[in-house]
């Protein structure tokens, strides 16, 4: 039970850089308040050489958040770390009481994280201090996003909370009656989110009143990303869906060979997500259509990112996959010593992934 909950813990969290945090910033889970998955700087398309390489004490299945200046990732030792980009050093730590598995947001001087100690940390990110502590009634390994002076995320105890980023005091929860592994996503009005009953729920995001729910067949552990149209979201049916953000209806379903745990990306009309069939699949995001399938030699559960036409996914054959985003051509790859469910984050011309074991590497 425990390993199983490891495992689906770091698929509900990926990657993103955008500004640094300690001036006011943002910087959350997949890019963009509706995860998309795209990265605003350009990673390397050619493997050059590997800046550094940086090992934690305990295994890390947490994904990194990038700001201008430092990586943040959670290990299973309780503590939060904030490295140099740079130089691969430690530049501070930040203690909870149990594993970290959820990325970071990084919000208005803040950096906001989730514990296995069943709270969510608001900590200032000059002091270090705990600006507050939010109780929840279970796991925190969701990853928040932030909008408009409120924090969302999604608990194990099957709610989700919309919480006052200056007070930590809680504006509205939400009962999903389901543990939330996934991590919500905003278009407009709208939170979405997945649980482990099997629904996808759209909520007001000011009221936390439901707006639609969507069942599948089987748990949900694929955030989902979403566009002017329509969610986008894996299952453990071995299905990806698209249903309707206005109506709450399905506009297509597919089916893989395997668990769809990795949560999708958009890039244009592209939808690109990996199963654990051991492939990346890339789906015409308006009618479903395949476009191109790149077989790894391990299930895939880590999500994309993609970033100057290029798409990089991690498997479990503890490969990084660096992949031509328009016909889903090998770029380059690079090997680690375990396998990788984390999703990479790119900043600076620099790819940052990691390993379960605890390694992350920084490559350009």
């Amino acid at each position: 039970m425990i390993k199983k909950k490891i495992l689906v813990a770091v698929l509900m969290t990926a990657s993103v850089s955008l500004a640094g945090c300690g001036g006011g910033g943002t910087a959350m889970f997949r890019g963009d308040i509706s995860h998309t998955g795209m990265m605003s700087g350009g990673g390397p398309t050619s493997l050059d050489t590997l800046a550094w390489k940086y090992k934690f004490p305990d295994k890390v299945y947490a994904s990194p958040v990038a700001d201008s200046n430092n990586i943040y990732l959670g290990c299973n030792n309780g503590q939060l770390y904030a490295i140099d980009q740079d130089s691969g050093k430690v530049q501070w730590t930040f203690r909870t009481g149990a594993n970290v598995e959820s990325s970071v947001a990084l919000a208005d001087g803040y950096v906001f994280v989730g514990s296995w100690d069943k709270n969510f940390y608001a900590v200032d990110a000059e002091t270090r201090a705990i600006h507050w502590k939010f109780p929840v009634d279970g796991p925190v390994s969701s990853s928040p996003v932030v909008k408009d002076g409120t924090v969302y995320v999604g608990g194990e105890d099957g709610n989700m909370y919309a919480i006052d980023i200056r007070t930590g005091q809680e504006k509205w929860k939400f009962d999903a009656k389901g543990g939330i592994y996934t991590s919500p996503a905003i278009k407009e009005e709208l939170l979405f989110f997945g649980t482990l009953k099997g629904m996808i729920y759209a909520v007001n995001i000011v009221t936390g009143q439901e707006f639609w729910r969507f069942p599948t067949r089987h748990k949900i552990h694929s955030s989902p990303a979403v566009d002017d149209n329509n969610v986008y979201f894996g299952s453990d049916d071995k299905h990806i869906y698209a249903v309707n953000i206005r109506t709450g209806q399905q506009v297509w379903r597919k089916k893989t060979a395997g668990e769809v745990l990795s949560s999708p990306a958009i890039s244009g009309d592209r939808l690109i997500f990996g199963s654990k069939d051991g492939y990346v699949y890339s789906y015409n995001k308006n009618d479903g259509f395949r476009e191109w399938e790149f077989r790894t030699e391990g299930p895939v559960f880590s999500s994309p990112v993609i970033a100057s036409g290029a798409i990089y996914i991690g498997s479990t054959d503890r490969n990084l996959y660096v992949l031509k985003e328009s016909d889903g051509s090998l770029m380059w790859k690079y090997t680690t010593e375990d396998k990788i469910f984390s999703a990479p984050v790119v900043s600076d011309g620099k790819v940052f992934f990691n390993s379960v074991d605890g390694a992350l590497y920084a490559v350009k």
